[in-house]
Formats: C-alpha cells, structure tokens, sequence
C-alpha cells in the first residue's frame, strides 16, 4: 500500500490540463469491469445499509452502477434523493443529514456512507457531525482539505469563496470523523489533486491506490471490490 508523504509538505494543485487525457482512461473502464465480473461475483455478500452520494454537478444516476451491484451482494443501497449536487456542502448538509436519518430511523441500523468525489465530502461531514447515524466511510476522488481549490472546479468558485469554503474545512477537521474511513484515490486523476485525497489526519482511515481516472472510479472494478469486502467485514462483526 502507498504510505503519503505528510500533506504539508506537498505543493497542492488543480490538475493540469495535460492530465486530462488521462480521462480517456474511462473507455478502458467499462471492458475492464467486464472483465472483472466474475471475480465481484466473489465478493462476499452482506447485509449493510448503504447511502451514496454523487460527484459535482452530477446526480443518483452516477452511482447507480456501484448501488446497483452492492444490492446484488446483499446491501440495502440508496441514492440521496436530491437532484444534482450543486457544491454547497454547507447549505445542503443539515438536508443530507436528514435523508441518512430517515434511512436509518426505519430500517433501525446506521448506514454506510459512499461519496464519489464532492460527494466524499457529504459523507465525510455527515459522519463527522452525526457519527450515530453512520458506520462507515467511503470516498473516492475525494479533497479530503483545500474542498474545490485542488480541483478543476475551482474556476467555478470565485477566489474569496474558495478561501471561504477552504477556512471552514480547515475548521471542521478540528474535530476528528470518530467512524472508520476508506479513503480511495488514483494519481490518474485528472479533477482533483490526488495528493489532496489522501487523508493523514482522521483517527481510523486507510489510504488505498487504483489506477483509474476521476471519472472511471465509479465502475473501477477494484473500486466496487474494496467497497464490498469492506462492507461484508462490517456485516459480519
């Protein structure tokens, strides 16, 4: 496993533009996860609640690939519900919070959280600020600090609101996510930083390399298998 270099020592950035053609690698994905089929069939099965959110600008179509195949190895899998994820953690958070609370109030049992990219941060900060309603934490192709300035969504966001929304990150890592967290990232990302997906300050994390791009993490067969073995440990605890 790749052990990171402390975060403070690395000059973060947006990926260049030359990375981009590193998301043509997405085309590779799809016969790859083909390919791998039998061996998701092998995953072991379990029977968690799960919550999934979406990456920026994208909605519950985007992780219904992932949904989709964790509920054939036995999890209770739901997207959140609301559309398109606009970027606006702060003002959707106390909503988020509420669609993983009606979940776990009817089934009786706290969730899993999955978030791809932007959406990592919903899951992170759901668990943060609500840990009793989660069990675990997924995220891939997330900014674990900086939110979207090491992202090339950075042009959308005016630069007092990218120092804004980076000061209230900062602020809310004073307080450490207490539930166990897979934080997933690939150097072939060509949206975030991968350097800045890496999480060296959380108390139970593990950091795990794959080689697909941002927008291929979502079918990554190696993706989709941490996710469920992960999942089955917790099932069968």
């Amino acid at each position: 496993m790749f052990v990171p270099e402390p975060l403070g020592q690395l000059p973060f950035a947006a990926p260049e533009g030359s990375l981009l053609r590193a998301e043509l690698r997405f085309f590779r994905e799809i016969p790859r996860l083909v390919r791998h089929v039998p061996e998701l069939r092998r995953v072991p099965r379990g029977d968690q609640l799960v919550v999934a959110f979406p990456g920026f600008r994208t909605g519950d179509r985007a992780t219904w690939p992932l949904r989709t195949f964790l509920g054939t190895r036995g999890h209770e899998c739901h997207g959140w519900g609301i559309g398109t994820n606009r970027g606006e953690v702060a003002d959707d958070l106390d909503t988020i919070i509420g669609v993983v609370e009606r979940h776990v109030d009817r089934t009786g049992v706290a969730a899993a959280v999955i978030g791809w990219s932007l959406g990592g941060v919903f899951a992170r900060e759901v668990a943060r600020s609500r840990p009793e309603l989660v069990t675990r934490v997924f995220t891939f192709g997330t900014p674990v600090v900086g939110g979207p300035r090491y992202t090339r969504s950075a042009t959308a966001y005016s630069p007092a609101r990218l120092d804004e929304i980076e000061a209230q990150i900062n602020e809310r890592n004073q307080t450490p996510i207490e539930r166990p967290i897979t934080a997933i990232y690939s150097r072939f990302d060509a949206a975030v930083d991968w350097r800045a997906c890496i999480d060296d300050h959380s108390l139970h994390v593990e950091n795990i390399e794959v080689q697909s791009c941002h927008t291929g993490h979502i079918i990554d067969p190696d993706v989709w298998r941490i996710i469920g073995e992960r999942l089955a440990d917790t099932s069968a605890q």
